[in-house]
């Protein structure tokens, strides 16, 4: 069993965790026509990339969205980042 870093939690279980998306994946504008393709592409396809990446996780318990840097190859987690805006 994993253990991941929740930025507001501190290090849990990973069957608190649910993958919620890559993080630098780019949304069409939505201001423009786009395609029925296009947007199928955006919404059901993922890079699934080997090695370093960066992707969106939720914590349940906490219910807060970050970002997690990891290694998909060796499963080591880089760090965690809040998705949050400064609110001070």
């Amino acid at each position: 069993m994993q253990r991941f870093p929740c930025p507001f939690c501190g290090p849990r279980d990973e069957r608190e965790f649910h993958f919620a998306g890559e993080a630098d994946k780019d949304r069409p504008d939505t201001t423009q026509d786009i395609s029925d393709e296009a947007w199928a592409d955006y919404l059901f396809n993922c890079k699934n990339s080997c090695g370093p990446t960066r992707e969106i996780w939720v914590h349940f318990p906490c219910q807060e969205y970050f970002i997690m840097e990891r290694d998909t190859v060796t499963m080591s987690v880089a760090g965690t980042t809040s998705v949050r805006k400064d609110l001070t």
